[in-house]
């Protein structure tokens, strides 16, 4: 029955993608923790990889709910904030099939974070662990390349940038990026006065995970 319904979902999400198009979103969820923060970020990223890695992203990203079955609408989602995160048992099914189903996220680590989004990831993949991907993983070089893997974005406690992950056959669900702060660098120049090249670094990380989940 559960194969069922996960099919049912990806012919969902299969079927959003043929209408919609290229769609990215925010996911809301509760416990706390500030998920609207680095307002301007995923749109600055989006027009980033339109004018660059050719996609042809809707330049205003939808905010959508971890129950909320709208996320099937979405292969891309991104998620950020500094600290408690809580998912229902409600939460955990959904975004759990929504995985299953094909879809991606990204979870980015705005500081503060890490202790509770950890622990939500268990629950959603009990039998799964964190992996943190090497420098040589396809993602860190497929539109433009990063030989020491993640980048650091934002300094906060001296410790190395890690990008962990969820593979389900071969195939990265979920992405968490962690001592990087990527959302920051993808923020409007005013907002954290990063120099160009520090914004362009982020920018162009960006532009490879959604190169991942759109062109792989």
């Amino acid at each position: 029955m559960r194969n069922f319904i996960r099919l049912l979902f990806f012919c969902i999400l299969i079927s959003s993608l043929s209408v919609k198009g290229q769609e990215v979103a925010i996911l809301k969820y509760q416990g706390g923790g500030d998920w609207y923060a680095n307002p301007t970020a995923l749109p600055n990223l989006i027009k980033f990889c339109n004018n660059n890695i050719g996609t042809t992203l809707s330049s205003k990203p939808e905010t959508v709910e971890v129950g909320s079955s709208s996320i099937f609408q979405y292969p891309f989602i991104h998620m950020t904030g500094h600290g408690n995160v809580v998912f229902s048992e409600e939460d955990i099914e959904n975004l759990r099939n929504y995985l299953l189903a094909g879809g991606f996220l990204h979870i980015d680590d705005n500081y503060g974070m890490k202790p509770y989004i950890t622990r939500e990831i268990k629950r959603l993949f009990p039998d799964s662990n964190l992996e943190e991907l090497g420098a040589d993983h396809p993602i860190f070089s497929n539109s433009y390349r990063f030989v020491q893997g993640l980048p650091k974005i934002h300094e906060h406690d001296g410790q190395r940038p890690q990008a962990f992950a969820i593979t389900i056959n071969n195939r990265i669900v979920l992405l968490f990026t962690s001592e990087s702060d990527l959302g920051d660098g993808w923020e409007d120049p005013t907002v954290h006065n990063d120099s160009a090249e520090i914004r362009e670094k982020a920018l162009k990380m960006g532009a490879n995970i959604i190169t991942y989940v759109f062109k792989s």
